[in-house]
């Protein structure tokens, strides 16, 4: 009950009118209420009842002894009968309000603590009993509404000021809820009681390192209090104390492990700590539980990727998008996943739903262009390229868009459109192309029109830039045979008509032709993009012209890296990574130097980066156990370690690595296993004898 229901069970003097008979009677009531003998007392009531029936000042006492007795039905059935003696009497609803919230009948506690504010609205501690109702029927905001009004009479009444508080909380206005637990805990921290509470709500106002202190608090106190382990869990995390944050799950599950609204943050927290596998599993529980949260297959569809697997990180992300439909992050990512997978058609379906959405997107219009391309949709890459251009300079579309013109007149000379192939790879020749292909092209439509004086050079320049394509050597043999077979004829038809008699003329397949040497190279390009892979980065975008530039830039890296230059070592790997991002064997190198350098956290960066590019990669695997072990990761450098011998069970130094590993955990047998077969597999001889002795050294 609340503080008001004292009310109803004090003693008030009998009313004047009142038969004497009836006033002892009431008296007597009055006494054995004192002496707590409130079964005796009804009866003395009931009697007086009987002789003064109409005196509500009886029924009063009645319905306060029946309520005190817990006879609460009887209790309103006496209040309702003062009620109607004094219906203007504001205190007797009050009394019934009390009755109802007891017996958590809100909705008439309410009516008749409304019904009393309607006759006595300057009774002001009405307002709290009101407020104390509508909390219970989670009226937040009315709760805080009359909170506030009881509060402006009673400023220090410290229970409806921590509802006040509570009701903040709970109505999600947490910056309110901090302002009001401030004030209760600064004037009085020793009897402060809601640390659970105000940490929580600090955490909703991002206001962690405080929420920390509090919530600890909360626990030292309650330490079973799973709510108080849940905030401190959350607010770790977004400090980015992992261990920490892991350790409070770890708690909050063991007590509740059922609890399954939190596996969503706790799974962010295990992929946070590239504990992968651990994070799906706690994603599909937490998706199990709450299958519309599309969250949960986005969230798992990250982790996927992360980790290659392209095929379950399309099947979260479709997933996550037949929840949501909206979420364009997800079609984005979707398109990402087909483009990577070479499933060009697949991913200009997502791109094309993105456009929609956001259709100035200049990345996927980037992505969108070169999936054209690789479908050799040469003409619809070209437009849209254009239209790339026409808003940011970007000079490898440009390249692409040379390229598209080349593919693209290479089809129409297949289809011997000879007009518009000579228009394509004359745009392609304007805009600097290196592709033998579009003068070649370009030679054999000149022939087909007969503009022949054109052709010789165009065959030249088509050998230069192409020297490996016998075919243009040949063609360019017979057109010059066919020139000199028609200038001869051309002689000898003018003599005849001079002479009447024919002049003898050397054949064509027995004069001497001079053709261009052939040399050894890269065959020319057929116009086509080689495979293509983004992440939604114009640097991505590899063309044919940037793999020899690629070439180039290792080399110069390799060069200074024997010189010992190392930073020139690193910027030429870096530049060459910047025309191709999926060179596990730079990345590789990139590593290498940074360990040298002592730089383990970039060395590990590269590393990974290698093992990501190809997961396969046992010299990328090796090299990151090298630098855990470094690190005193003893545990992660044995998992690299047996992940190459995964790969190579032959990989020798994988063995010694381990043996080593296993040596510093005073794991003796375990590290002469590994020795052996480091033995059994190793090419160095010079190893052999110092893996010998410390063999015998742990057997001894």
């Amino acid at each position: 009950m609340s503080a008001i229901a004292a009310l109803m069970f004090s003693s008030v003097a009998a009313e004047a009118y009142m038969p004497p008979e009836a006033n002892a009677l009431y008296q007597q009531a009055c006494t054995l209420e004192y002496q707590h003998n409130f079964s005796e007392a009804i009866t003395k009531i009931q009697e007086a009842i009987k002789i003064a029936g109409e005196d509500a000042l009886l029924y009063t006492k009645l319905a306060g002894l029946l309520a005190e007795t817990d006879r609460y039905d009887e209790a309103i059935d006496a209040y309702n009968t003062v009620v109607k003696l004094r219906p203007d009497d504001a205190f007797v609803y009050i009394s019934i309000g009390n009755i109802y919230e007891n017996q958590s009948k809100y909705i008439q506690a309410l009516e008749a603590y409304n019904q009393a504010l309607k006759l006595f609205p300057q009774y002001k501690y009405n307002y709290l009993n009101i407020a104390n109702v509508e909390y219970q029927m989670n009226d937040y905001n009315a709760a805080i509404e009359n909170y506030t009004k009881f509060l402006e009479t009673y400023s220090n009444h410290k229970e409806a000021r921590e509802s006040l508080a509570n009701a903040y909380l709970a109505a999600n206005k947490p910056d309110k809820a901090v302002e009001e637990y401030s004030k209760l805990y600064e004037a009085d921290p020793s009897k402060f009681k809601f640390y659970s509470n105000y940490g929580l709500a600090l955490f909703q106002t991002e206001n962690y390192g405080k929420a920390v202190e509090f919530l600890e608090k909360a626990i030292e106190q309650e330490p079973d209090s799973i709510t108080s382990h849940m905030s401190l869990a959350l607010s770790y995390q977004e400090l980015g104390k992992n261990e920490d944050a892991l350790r409070q799950y770890e708690i909050v599950f063991k007590q509740a492990p059922n609890l399954h609204s939190i596996r969503f943050d706790y799974a962010n927290l295990l992929a946070d700590m590239d504990k992968n596998g651990e994070a799906i599993v706690q994603y599909k529980i937490y998706a199990e539980h709450y299958p519309e949260d599309s969250r949960a297959y986005k969230n798992m569809g990250i982790v996927y990727k992360r980790l290659n697997d392209y095929d379950n990180t399309i099947a979260s992300y479709e997933k996550a998008l037949s929840i949501d439909g909206k979420d364009t992050s997800i079609k984005k990512e979707l398109a990402n996943c087909y483009h990577m997978k070479k499933d060009y058609t697949a991913a200009l379906k997502y791109y094309d739903e993105v456009l929609e959405a956001e259709p100035e997107n200049y990345d996927i219009k980037v992505n969108k262009a070169i999936a054209l391309h690789a479908l050799d949709r040469y003409e619809d890459a070209i437009t849209l390229y254009k239209e790339i251009l026409s808003t940011k300079e970007n000079p490898i579309i440009e390249s692409n868009l040379t390229d598209a013109y080349v593919a693209q007149g290479k089809v129409d000379l297949d289809l011997k459109n000879y007009t518009k192939a000579s228009e394509e790879f004359e745009e392609a020749i304007s805009r600097g192309t290196k592709d033998g292909l579009a003068y070649y092209g370009l030679a054999k439509c000149y022939r087909v029109s007969g503009a022949n004086d054109k052709v010789g050079a165009l065959y030249e320049k088509a050998i230069e830039l192409s020297p490996g394509q016998t075919l243009y050597s040949d063609e360019y043999a017979a057109f010059i045979a066919d020139m000199n077979a028609a200038s001869a004829a051309s002689a000898a038809s003018a003599a005849t008509a001079e002479t009447g008699a024919l002049t003898p003329v050397q054949s064509a397949e027995t004069q001497t032709i001079t053709t261009p040497a052939t040399t050894t190279g890269n065959p020319a390009s057929d116009g086509k993009l080689p495979s293509i892979s983004v992440e939604n980065s114009e640097e991505n975008v590899v063309t044919i012209a940037n793999i020899d530039r690629s070439k180039d830039l290792i080399a110069k890296g390799d060069a200074n890296y024997k010189k010992d230059d190392y930073d020139a070592a690193i910027d030429n790997y870096k530049d060459a990574l910047k025309i191709n991002p999926n060179d596990e064997v730079t990345l590789l190198k990139l590593g290498n130097i940074y360990k040298l350098k002592d730089d383990n956290d970039k060395a590990l960066d590269y590393y990974k980066k290698a093992i990501v590019v190809n997961p396969d990669y046992t010299d990328g695997w090796f090299n990151l156990g090298l630098v855990y072990a470094n690190d005193n990761d003893i545990s992660k450098s044995k998992d690299c370690f047996e992940k190459v011998i995964s790969f190579d069970p032959e990989y020798a130094y994988a063995y010694y690595a381990l043996a080593i590993a296993f040596e510093g955990e005073e794991n003796k047998d375990e590290a002469v296993k590994n020795y052996n077969l480091f033995l059994k597999y190793n090419k160095d001889a010079n190893m052999v004898k110092v893996v010998e002795d410390r063999i015998n050294n742990l057997q001894k």
